[in-house]
């Protein structure tokens, strides 16, 4: 049986949606899931890279879209009161009621569906309260450890490669996006396309012209 590392960032749509689906995307199939969260705002950081809504075209197409994959999946979805957000009061928190940087799949569900369903503000001091109450977390939302969770498993993905959200990490690979769950998919049931030359020569295309950063 296969452990795949789902790492995710409650502000992203993405995230969202790849949990949502990742259930049906994988049915028939044996395997484990650990939920990670990270601060995707440190991945940007780490690769010079500003993030889907600090690009005003990109940003408008990026909320159009993720709408249309919700309606197209039948997957409920409605772009919160404002976005970006700062989401470490919800990582934070996330992680308080987990153990060792994991946390479950009620959890990371709860917290997702807070911020993805209903359309209010995802940080809402009142309904931070309210999400907090109901989870019930084992641990200080704002002590050390969640603080320190949060730091380690971001700092660890990074190192493992991992630059955007949603990151499956599998084995030795990492599967980015909602739309890279087929392609997991085909991975774990065994597909040869991933020892072959399109997989592994992926890293050794040089790059005929580099910009400055």
């Amino acid at each position: 049986m296969k452990q795949i590392t789902f790492q995710l960032d409650f502000i992203s749509p993405y995230a969202y949606l790849a949990f949502e689906h990742l259930p049906s995307a994988l049915e028939g199939l044996s395997y484990a899931v650990e939920y990670r969260p990270v601060l995707f705002a440190a991945f940007l950081k780490a690769n010079g890279q500003l993030g889907p809504a600090e690009i005003p075209g990109k940003r408008s197409w990026t909320y159009r879209q993720v709408q249309w994959l919700g309606k197209a999946n039948g997957i409920p979805i409605d772009m919160p009161a404002a976005h970006p957000f700062n989401p470490l009061p919800l990582l934070r928190l996330a992680l308080a009621c987990g153990d060792r940087g994991c946390i479950n799949r009620y959890v990371a569900e709860t917290v997702f569906r807070h911020v993805w369903r209903g359309g209010e503000d995802a940080v809402d001091p009142g309904r931070l309260a309210a999400l907090q109450k109901l989870l019930e977390p084992t641990r200080d939302p704002g002590g050390d450890a969640a603080k320190a969770e949060l730091k380690s498993n971001t700092e660890s993905a990074i190192a493992a490669g991992a630059f955007g959200v949603p990151a499956l990490a599998v084995d030795d690979k990492i599967f980015w996006g909602f739309d890279s769950l087929p392609m997991l998919r085909a991975y774990l049931e065994g597909d040869e396309w991933f020892h072959s030359d399109a997989w592994a020569g992926a890293e050794a295309v040089p790059a005929g012209v580099t910009r400055p950063r």
